[in-house]
């Protein structure tokens, strides 16, 4: 699958701790039904047999809509269920090697946090790169906080979309705009919701008012 840029206006990025009566697929499809353009899978807890059992539910719920799916690190499981890609951190495999594994019909990202690791990411192969944290965020400690005045220079530096990320909620998101961003990814904004689909509407059009 090729990226396309409008896909990543809003990227859900999942996160069982959040859930309450619905799995994780019935709330990827309530995500999607609201907006959600981009889903990446992130299991960090999972074995392989049982992360590998909920991307097949989930890729069930994504091929249904024709959203792209990626998943968090794992190459082997992307490549073992035929998800559209994979997102790799800056502490786990590089860019270039999930590109030498998976070939040039699969979607990579990369996380950049610093111009230096964008310029490297786009020179590895990435087809987009997650910025961040925008904001403080739960789900990563020690990270650096992303500067408007950063991420227009990585945008300026690489030709390939960048998705904010970190900490991006229904009352922030606006202060987004003119970062240069083509999307923003969002967990517990999503998943912590009492309402995934209401949630993921009002998300999606602030977003798309904050996308260069």
């Amino acid at each position: 699958m090729k990226l396309c840029p409008e896909n990543l206006i809003l990227y859900a990025v999942t996160d069982r701790q959040w859930l309450k009566a619905m799995t994780l697929a019935q709330s990827v499809e309530q995500a999607i039904l609201g907006g959600v353009s981009f889903v990446q899978l992130r299991e960090k807890n999972a074995d392989y047999e049982e992360f590998k059992k909920i991307a097949l539910e989930v890729k069930e719920i994504t091929d249904k809509y024709g959203v792209p799916l990626v998943i968090n690190d794992n190459v082997e499981l992307c490549r073992d269920i035929d998800a559209d890609g994979v997102h790799v951190g800056a502490d786990d495999m590089s860019v270039k090697r999930a590109r030498e594994i998976l070939g040039n019909d699969k979607i990579i990202g990369g996380t950049a946090r610093t111009l230096e690791r964008a310029i490297l990411a786009y020179n590895e192969g990435a087809d987009y790169l997650g910025i961040g944290a925008v904001f403080d965020t739960s789900t990563k400690s020690g990270t650096t906080r992303m500067t408007k005045d950063l991420a227009l220079a990585i945008n300026r530096a690489v030709p390939i979309p960048t998705v904010a990320i970190g900490g991006i909620n229904q009352s922030n998101i606006e202060a987004l705009k003119g970062y240069g961003i083509k999307g923003v990814a969002v967990v517990s904004a999503l998943f912590a919701s009492p309402d995934i689909k209401k949630a993921a509407e009002g998300l999606r059009k602030k977003a798309e008012s904050i996308v260069d």
